[in-house]
């Protein structure tokens, strides 16, 4: 099985699972746990949710993998760039990326897709951590940010 159709069944896997579910949080750990079981290269598969209290700050919400950074500004980091960028970051190596935040220094490369609600406006982050270097590809963004399109109700 091809990438593309690995992503497109937990993309169906997930719309079958979240379906009339109500709760965000029931509905990112859905997607954390199916991205994560079924990619052998996904280290830390989460969500970093906009604390609705400060607007300019994501805090660590459901997620599979080690421990987690808890808060992260949107001024920091590879999450940080996506929150104020609205748009997918694919790092090739974080080490070189200015401004990373180590939340597991075992992380080498990482993908970050922001999750709009219906608004357009920001409620997530997803982050995917790989220990290998340029993990990630055209190929992974095309698949998680349909994931990310839709998770929200």
């Amino acid at each position: 099985m091809t990438k593309a159709q690995t992503y497109q069944e937990v993309l169906e896997e997930i719309k079958a699972v979240i379906e009339g579910e109500t709760s965000m949080t029931a509905r990112y750990a859905t997607a954390s746990c199916l991205l994560a079981q079924r990619f052998d290269y996904f280290f830390w598969t989460g969500f970093y949710e906009v604390d609705p209290l400060k607007n300019d700050e994501l805090v660590v919400g459901p997620y599979q993998g080690t421990l987690g950074c808890l808060r992260i500004p949107f001024s920091r980091g590879v999450c940080g760039a996506c929150a104020t960028q609205k748009k997918t970051i694919i790092v090739e190596d974080v080490h070189a990326f200015p401004g990373h935040i180590a939340c597991d220094s075992q992380t080498n490369s990482e993908i970050v897709v922001p999750v709009l609600d219906k608004d357009g406006e920001l409620a997530a982050v997803l982050d995917v951590d790989s220990t290998s270097l340029n993990s990630f590809d055209a190929e992974d963004q095309k698949g998680l940010e349909a994931i990310a399109a839709i998770l929200h109700i």
